[in-house]
C-alpha cells in the first residue's frame, strides 16, 4: 500500500467501493472514480473533494494514477479499464484492495455467509465502539451510529464483510473469520454447492494460526471438510451443543439467554426480530468474546443497536400502514424476514418484492415460489438486472403466476408508480406493508410515503 498515492476506482458508486474509496481518501490518497450513474453516493462522494465521472471513458483515470481499482460488475471490454491497464497503472479489483488494507491490521475480522453478513458485521462494529476499541470498519450497508459504511479508526482492529462472489474473500487474511452460513447463491460464478462449499473452506484456510474460526454448526454438519486441519481455533455458535447458544427465546426473538460452552455468559435484549438474528447476535458475541470484549459491554451494544440501515428499516406511516423496507433477496432471507413480520404484527402483511437479478431468479425460482407464505398479499415488481442482460428466460410475471398456482394471493406491476397506487389502494389500516429487494426497491415506499392522497383519490 506504501507503494501508491493516486487511485481511481472504476464503479465507484457501489456501496462497497465508495468505503473503500473514502478509506484511502482519509489514508491521504489521491481519489478520483468514475460510475454508471449518478447517485446519493457520488454525491456523497463528491463532497468529501472526490472526482466522480458519470460514465465510463478511457480519458476519466487522471494519466498519474499509480493504482486503478475496479468492481466486479465491470466488463473485461470496459474502454476506462483497457486505457488503465495500457497505461502502466498497477490494475487490482476491489477484493484484492481490501485484502491489501486488511493485512495492514493485526487483529481484521471478517464475516463470511450466504445471509446475515452486514447484520452481524454491523453488530460486532456497534459492540467494539461500545467497548471503546476504536475499530475502522468497512460495511454493505449504513451503520446509524456512524451514519456510513465505512470509519477509520485508530486501533489495530478493523471488522469487514466478506462476500465470497467471485471468490473475493479469498483475497482475505483475517485473525478472526466468521461462516454464518453456506447455501446456494450466485450460480452465475458458482457451479453448484459443492463448489461454493468449497469455496468457504478455502476462506476457512486462510484465517491466521493464531486466530479463530466462528462458524455456525450447521455447517460443520452439513459441510464437515470446511474446517478439517485448521491450524487455527474453531468455535460453533447455534444449536444446543454448540460453544455458544441461546435458550429461554421471546417468541419475537428479542429476549434470550447466552450459554457459552454450557455455562451461563449474559442476558441479551435486542430491537432486533427472529431467529435469524438472534444466530447473526450468536456469532457476534463469540468473536466479541474470543477478542476479550466483556459481557457486559456486549449486552449494552446489542441493546441499543438498531440494526443497519435497509434491514427491517421502518420507513413511517401512511394512512395507518407501516412502511418497513428490508434488504431480502434470496428465499431464506425472504422466509426469515416475513416470519420475523408475522411475529410481530396481528394485521396483514404486504410484501412487494424486487427480484435480484435475471441468473438468481431463474436458478432459484423454484425456491422463491415458496418464499411468501407468510405475506397476506405478495406483489412482484420486474427483476432488477445489476448490470446482467435480459435474455428472456425468466421474467417476474413468471414467478407472480408460479405463486398465484400455489394459492398465493399475488400479484404483477410492471411500474413503481403502478405498483404504488394499486398498494394504495388494497392496503388498509393496521397492515405492515414490506418493500424487499436488493436493487431499488426501498424507492417504492419513500415515495408512498410523499404521495398526496387527496389527489391519490380523485385521479390525478
Amino acid at each position: 500500500m506504501d507503494e501508491f498515492r493516486k487511485a481511481h476506482f472504476i464503479g465507484i458508486g457501489g456501496i462497497s467501493m465508495s468505503g473503500l474509496a473514502k478509506t484511502l481518501h482519509n489514508m491521504g490518497f489521491s481519489v478520483t472514480g468514475s460510475d454508471s450513474q449518478e447517485s446519493d453516493v457520488t454525491q456523497r462522494l463528491r463532497a468529501r473533494g472526490i472526482t466522480v465521472f458519470i460514465g465510463h471513458r478511457a480519458a476519466n483515470a487522471p494519466h498519474d494514477a499509480d493504482l486503478v481499482i475496479f468492481t466486479a460488475a465491470i466488463k473485461p471490454d470496459n474502454e476506462e479499464l483497457a486505457a488503465a491497464r495500457a497505461s502502466g497503472a498497477t490494475v487490482i479489483d476491489r477484493a484484492r484492495l481490501m485484502g491489501m488494507i486488511i493485512d495492514k491490521y493485526r487483529y481484521p475480522i471478517c464475516v463470511a455467509g450466504t445471509h446475515g453478513k452486514t447484520t452481524t458485521t454491523s453488530m460486532i462494529a456497534e459492540i467494539f465502539l461500545t467497548a471503546g476499541k476504536d475499530p475502522s470498519i468497512n460495511l454493505g450497508g449504513v451503520l446509524p451510529r456512524i451514519n456510513s459504511n465505512y470509519r477509520v479508526g485508530g486501533s489495530d482492529y478493523f471488522i469487514a464483510e466478506a462476500c465470497e462472489y467471485f471468490d473475493s474473500f479469498l483475497q482475505f487474511r483475517p485473525r478472526v473469520g466468521l461462516i454464518l452460513n453456506i447455501e446456494e447463491d450466485h450460480l452465475d460464478y458458482f457451479k453448484d454447492i459443492d463448489h461454493i462449499s468449497s469455496s468457504f473452506a478455502g476462506f476457512a484456510r486462510n484465517v491466521r494460526a493464531d486466530g479463530a474460526l466462528i462458524v455456525e454448526s450447521g455447517v460443520m454438519e452439513r459441510f464437515e471438510f470446511v474446517t478439517k486441519g485448521l491450524g487455527c481455533e474453531v468455535v460453533t455458535f447455534g444449536a444446543r451443543g454448540a460453544d455458544f447458544y441461546a435458550e429461554n427465546l421471546t417468541n419475537d426473538g428479542s429476549k434470550f439467554r447466552v450459554l457459552r460452552r454450557g455455562e451461563f455468559f449474559c442476558e441479551i435484549t435486542t430491537n432486533l426480530l427472529g431467529a435469524h438474528n438472534v444466530s447473526n447476535a450468536l456469532a457476534a458475541i463469540a468473536a466479541a468474546d474470543f477478542c476479550g470484549i466483556r459481557s457486559s459491554d456486549i449486552q449494552k451494544a446489542l441493546a441499543e443497536f438498531r440494526g443497519a440501515k435497509r434491514r427491517f428499516e421502518q420507513k413511517g406511516v401512511i394512512n395507518g400502514v407501516t412502511i418497513i423496507d428490508d434488504y431480502a433477496h434470496h428465499p431464506t432471507e425472504i422466509i426469515a424476514t416475513l416470519r420475523a413480520a408475522k411475529s410481530v404484527k396481528s394485521g396483514r402483511v404486504v410484501c412487494a418484492f424486487q427480484p435480484h437479478t435475471y441468473t438468481r431468479s431463474k436458478y432459484l425460482k423454484n425456491q422463491l415460489l415458496e418464499a411468501f407464505d407468510d405475506a397476506d398479499v405478495t406483489v412482484l415488481l420486474d427483476i432488477y438486472s445489476a448490470r446482467e442482460t435480459d435474455n428472456g428466460e425468466i421474467h417476474s410475471r413468471d414467478i407472480a403466476e408460479g405463486l398465484k398456482n400455489r394459492g398465493i394471493d399475488a400479484y404483477y406491476c410492471a411500474s413503481f408508480k403502478e405498483a404504488e397506487r394499486f398498494l394504495l389502494s388494497i392496503c388498509i389500516p393496521g397492515d405492515m406493508l414490506i418493500t424487499m429487494g436488493a436493487g431499488d426497491i426501498y424507492l417504492l415506499g419513500e415515495n408512498m410515503l410523499r404521495t398526496d392522497l387527496s389527489q391519490l383519490s380523485t385521479g390525478a
